[in-house]
Order: structure tokens, then C-alpha cells, then sequence
């Protein structure tokens, strides 16, 4: 056995004898002597055990060179381009391809471009060399060199229309189908160059999960085109990471189309009693209170806004924190929500809070009998995207069939210019909304646990609550008896003890 032969044996990567000896060939050539064919082929078994990757999702920009087997996912379309000083235009190809451990974007450059288009199918496989490097969406490789591998079983699926499961980093030339859970308003930003530059986002949920949809510039604005609620597809997207979490990516190629097709969306949430500090989690139940908008002015001089509500499922409750636009959203005492991506936080009193920013979901659920009672279209709608229901819970008082509805505020629930909310008298109503609510006149006693302080007040017994109009001073989860008169929904306290 030759020195070339024994280092071979004890190479792990999948490389022919006959490659080997060529490439130690080439070593010693390299080398100029210096080298003899043990130590060469020494140093090209070292070189091949660094670049060949146990998968996809072990490439890395920086490498020198990747190798790995894959299949063929997609196809680009073939781009021309001037080189600098040469007459001849070069060419490119961008094909998309994947392993059991992700996808990534090769570029095969002039030659490899023309032969990839000529020659290449979706589904097949291939093994590829390449210099991988951060591209416009993730890690892309530059294809050195590539050739077709009939034995290798790779077990990816090769579809037009992906799930949210489905979706890996680098992955491009997207199309997913999915119920809108968020929408969010078009921001602009100003680019180096000098330009202005637009971005929005959307929450798209199906039945494998939900994730998070940027759209920029021109597409931007079709965050603004769509009600909560609603079936859309996105077309020609493409995967990025953002703080750990993948996010689809619409450019101007790509773009959203409402689709009349029925998803449904079941996330798994966590009991309110599970959750800890530093955790960002889904929950789900009915909101006991809702405090009036706040408004403050941040460092930098800008006004910011936030809304505390209180969400209550079978296990526990807890104060959530709606920052930004979320405190903008249309909801109240009685609401059924399910809340996507909010962040526990250590709040007031060592109690666990909350907090819902802008990469959080805020969606509001209507009950069956909402639907009932606003007629039979209103209940149809609720039935095609049956799902969100599941997000509750089945014993935390939530209706087992739900749907989602906009989240947009009405215009009676908007803030005035001085920024004070003008659903005090609506508070009282939602609070009181579905119960044996006393009539005016009666003389009541009534005992709950305070879920909301201030002026007024809201007591809860477990099955019904209560507004109350009382100078007292009571604090939050304070058990009180009041007693007294109702006048106009709400109750005027003579004694509270």
C-alpha cells in the first residue's frame, strides 16, 4: 500500500481514490518540492476534512471552501452583468437548494450558470463545492464546482407552496399561504445612499405555526391593504434571521394576495401560572380590565404610548403591557385574546408582567355568540377560519369555536388630541356585558376581587363583574364588598368594606 493509499484510508470524506491522488499531485506541484506525497497527501486530507460539512445548516460564512450534497429546490432565472474592464457580460444563476438540516442559496456563476439551466431539474441531487459568504438573504455559496449524485436520498420535500415549518434560513423563491394575526403601520428610513426606504410587517399563522412577514418598499405598503383575519399569500419571499427567529422577507419581486382559502391556526400557548421570568412565550384568556392609554416622552424626545390590561386564563392572571400601537388596540373587559411573542418581565410588586412590543401578536377572538348575534355572514366568517380557539384553552371560559377579528380601533375608541381615552362609559359596558346586570335604581351588595383600581373600579367574583364608583382606596386582587345604587350601568358605593 502506497503512503497516498494509507492516508486515503483513513480519510472520512466521500472522495474517489483517483481524486484524491490528483489533488495530491497537484499539492506536491504546489509546493515545489518541499513536499513529499505522504506529507502532500497528509495536507490535502486536512484541507478536505475541513471543508466537507455534515450539513447545510453547518455552513458558515468565512469557510474557504463547503462541501455537501443537497437537493434542488428551486431554479432563479438567469441575470446578466458587466464586468469591470471586460468586454464579455457575465452570467449568474441563483438555485436553491436543501438537506435534512436546512436550505441555502448557491450561485452558479457563467459556465456552471449555463449548464444549471440547461441541465438542472427540481428534485435532483448535488454534490457542490464552494466558497461560502453572507449574501443579501443569509449564507450563500459560490459554486467552484458541481456535479449530479444519483445514490444519495435526500428526504426533502419539493413544493410550490411551503408552511411555516417548512421554511429553513436561505431559503428564497417563497410561497406560503397563511391567516393574517397582525398587521403593523409603514415606517420609513433613510438608506446610505441617501434614498428613503419604506418597511412594514405582518403575522401570518397556518396549521404548523406562526412567523413574522417584512415587507419592504413598495410592498410595504401592503400591510396597510388587509384585514386581521383574512387569507393571504405570500409570493416570492425569502428567509432571514432576525434575534434568533426566522423571518420571511418580501422584495419587489415578491408580493401578498388575499386567496379564498380556509387555514387554520392552533398555536400552543402557556398557562399563565407556567410562566417565569425572561421567557417569550404565547398566551391566551379573557381580559378582566383595561386601563386608560398612557402617553411619555421618551429620551430622545419622541412620545411614546402604552395600555396595561390584565388577562386572565383557567390558571392564573397577569398584567400585559401593550407598547406602541398595540395600546392602540380595540380591547376591553369580556375581550377573548391570544397574545403571540410577548415577553415576561419582573413588574410591580414582584408580580410577573407582560409586555407586548412590536414583535408581539395581538389578537382579538370573537365568541359564537357574537357572531350569532351579529347574523348568519358574520358566523360563516367564524367558521372558515376556525382554530384560534385552541390558543385559550378549554377550561379558562373561552367559547371552544372562535375566529379572529380586526384588531383595528373604532372610531368612538380612538383617543382624543389630549391623548385621554373615551371609552370610560364602554368600559363599563364591556364589563358588564352577558351577566344578570342589575337594573337601574336596584340597591346591591356585591363581592369580588379588585382587577382594576382607580375610577372607577372593577370587581370580579369568578363569574360576573362589577363597575364601581367609589372614593376608597382598595388595591389590586383585594378582596372588597360594596354596597350601594345603580345608576347608569355602574354601581354608586355608599359602603365598601
Amino acid at each position: 500500500m502506497s503512503d497516498i493509499e494509507g492516508v486515503y484510508e483513513n480519510l472520512e470524506a466521500d472522495v474517489s481514490l483517483e481524486e484524491f491522488r490528483e489533488a495530491v499531485e497537484a499539492k506536491v506541484e504546489q509546493m515545489g518540492g518541499l513536499a513529499d506525497e505522504e506529507t502532500a497527501a497528509m495536507l490535502v486530507a486536512h484541507e478536505i476534512d475541513e471543508s466537507e460539512v455534515g450539513g447545510i445548516a453547518d455552513i458558515e460564512p468565512g469557510m474557504e471552501d463547503a462541501k455537501f450534497v443537497a437537493k434542488v429546490t428551486a431554479i432563479g432565472e438567469v441575470r446578466t452583468f458587466e464586468r469591470d474592464g471586460e468586454d464579455e457580460d457575465g452570467t449568474v444563476v441563483n438555485v436553491d437548494v436543501a438537506d435534512e438540516t436546512g436550505s441555502v442559496r448557491a450561485a452558479f456563476w457563467d459556465e456552471h450558470a449555463d449548464a444549471a439551466i440547461e441541465e438542472l431539474e427540481e428534485g435532483q441531487v448535488l454534490r457542490i463545492k464552494g466558497r461560502p459568504k453572507e449574501g443579501f438573504s443569509g449564507v450563500e455559496v459560490s459554486v467552484d464546482d458541481v456535479e449530479p449524485d444519483d445514490e444519495t436520498e435526500i428526504d426533502v420535500t419539493v413544493s410550490d407552496t411551503h408552511t411555516v415549518e417548512d421554511l429553513s434560513l436561505g431559503l428564497s423563491n417563497v410561497n406560503l399561504v397563511g391567516l393574517l394575526l397582525d398587521t403593523d403601520s409603514v415606517r420609513t428610513f433613510d438608506r446610505d445612499d441617501g434614498s428613503e426606504g419604506k418597511v412594514s410587517n405582518l403575522v401570518l399563522g397556518d396549521s404548523t405555526g406562526r412567523i413574522r412577514v417584512t415587507l419592504w418598499d413598495e410592498q410595504a405598503e401592503l400591510a396597510t391593504a388587509f384585514d386581521v383575519g383574512t387569507t393571504v399569500e405570500v409570493i416570492d419571499g425569502y428567509v432571514k434571521e432576525r434575534d434568533g427567529s426566522l423571518e420571511l422577507h418580501v422584495g419587489n419581486r415578491g408580493t401578498v394576495e388575499e386567496v379564498d382559502e380556509d387555514v387554520e391556526y392552533v398555536p400552543e400557548s402557556t398557562s399563565i401560572e407556567d410562566l417565569e421570568i425572561d421567557q417569550t412565550v404565547d398566551i391566551a384568556g379573557v381580559v378582566r380590565s383595561a386601563d386608560p392609554k398612557r402617553t411619555f416622552d421618551r429620551d430622545d424626545g419622541s412620545e411614546g404610548q402604552v395600555r396595561n390590561i390584565r388577562v386572565q386564563d383557567a390558571t392564573d392572571d397577569i398584567r400585559v403591557a401593550l407598547w406602541g400601537e398595540k395600546a392602540d388596540i380595540d380591547v376591553g373587559p369580556g375581550d377573548e385574546v391570544a397574545l403571540g411573542d410577548v415577553e415576561i418581565q419582573d413588574g410591580w410588586q414582584d408580580d410577573l408582567e407582560a409586555s407586548a412590543g412590536w414583535q408581539s401578536t395581538i389578537t382579538v377572538l370573537e365568541s359564537d355568540s357574537s357572531s350569532a348575534a351579529a347574523g348568519e355572514d358574520a358566523a360563516d366568517s367564524s367558521d372558515a377560519n376556525a382554530g384560534l380557539s385552541a390558543f385559550a384553552g378549554d377550561d379558562d371560559g373561552v367559547d371552544d369555536e372562535t375566529a379572529p377579528v380586526s384588531t383595528e380601533m373604532s372610531e368612538t375608541d380612538k383617543p382624543d388630541s389630549a391623548g385621554e381615552s373615551k371609552t370610560e362609559t364602554e368600559d363599563t359596558e364591556r364589563a358588564n356585558a352577558g351577566t344578570d346586570t342589575p337594573s337601574d335604581g336596584d340597591t346591591v351588595e356585591f363581592t369580588g376581587v379588585v382587577v382594576q383600581a382607580g375610577d372607577p373600579i372593577v370587581l370580579d367574583d369568578g363569574e360576573t363583574t362589577m363597575s364601581v364608583a367609589t372614593d376608597a382606596d382598595v388595591g389590586l386582587g383585594e378582596e372588597v364588598t360594596v354596597r350601594g345604587v345603580v345608576r347608569d350601568g355602574r354601581l354608586d358605593a355608599n359602603d365598601v368594606f
